[in-house]
């Protein structure tokens, strides 16, 4: 089993939430990284660690000004998480008083900007072709052969994108749960419901693989703007109503923007002998 030394004092983290989807940051630059499956979910124990929707490490970057890996609660590895992305951004920006950051993720290198008081990051250009998001098989992404007809999207993780008319009316747990696993999703995925209101405003609710519900989700919002307008429904400029706020989203010739609240919670430190510390 992999373990990190803890420094003497423990390690550090910071605890911060985006819409309501909660993270906790971790930051390993200028040494190994420290974060481990084991790790993470005894970090994301809400009961006997900390808690979290996602855990992000902040890394060396490398032809960029910082880099993130991004794990589930359950230890799992999440490709893409746009708001801590956000969060990262911009403790970034004001630690270092510039408007502008460079973030290499597994899905490439993406840019934060400061607008007025509102942080922008670009989540990178959706993933339309079916092998890379992955798919099991090739499909017309438009209309996913799952009962409720969804459509298919990456944001550097699957997404499942349901249009729904009550979405009052969905049982968030139980359908989320089953689409996370269906076959055509070999690495399992995200799954969002969706009730349009207007041509610009749509509501959202998500489960999150790896997680299961959650009050936000920064790719999940990505893809629902993404499939919103491929379908006919939207704009390509569209806020977002979820369980924690309001998101507001930008699909442009060069990725998917997003803003939304971001929150520093509380900083700490995990014990040295934190469980396994680090194992």
């Amino acid at each position: 089993m992999q373990t990190r030394a803890f420094p003497p004092d423990g390690l550090p983290f910071r605890k911060m939430h985006g819409a309501g989807n909660d993270f906790v940051i971790l930051d390993s630059r200028g040494m190994a990284p420290v974060c481990t499956p084991g790790l993470a979910r005894a970090v994301g124990d809400r009961h006997r660690g900390v808690g979290f929707d996602q855990l992000a490490e902040i890394r060396d970057g490398e032809n960029c000004d910082i880099a993130l890996d991004f794990w589930n609660s359950d230890g799992s590895r999440a490709g893409a998480c746009g708001n801590a992305t956000r969060c990262v951004a911009a403790e970034w920006m004001t630690e270092t008083g510039q408007d502008r950051v460079t973030i290499r993720t597994t899905r490439g290198v993406l840019r934060g900007e400061m607008r007025g008081e509102a942080v922008w990051v670009n989540m990178g250009p959706p993933v339309l072709d079916w092998a890379q998001v992955p798919l099991a098989r090739e499909v017309d992404l438009l209309h996913l052969p799952i009962a409720g007809d969804p459509c298919g999207v990456g944001m550097g993780n699957p997404h499942a994108v349901f249009f729904v008319e009550d979405i009052d009316a969905v049982d968030v747990a139980a359908r989320g749960a089953e689409v996370e696993h269906d076959p055509l999703y070999p690495e399992a995925t995200n799954v969002e419901f969706v009730q349009v209101r207007s041509h610009d405003e749509v509501r959202m609710r998500v489960w999150e693989r790896g997680t299961g519900i959650t009050l936000a989700c920064g790719s999940g919002a990505c893809a629902v703007a993404v499939a919103a307008h491929r379908r006919g429904l939207t704009g390509r400029h569209v806020r977002i109503e979820v369980d924690g706020g309001w998101l507001e989203l930008d699909w442009r010739d060069d990725g998917v923007w997003m803003t939304g609240p971001v929150a520093r919670v509380f900083e700490g430190r995990l014990a040295p002998d934190f469980p396994a510390a680090g194992s």
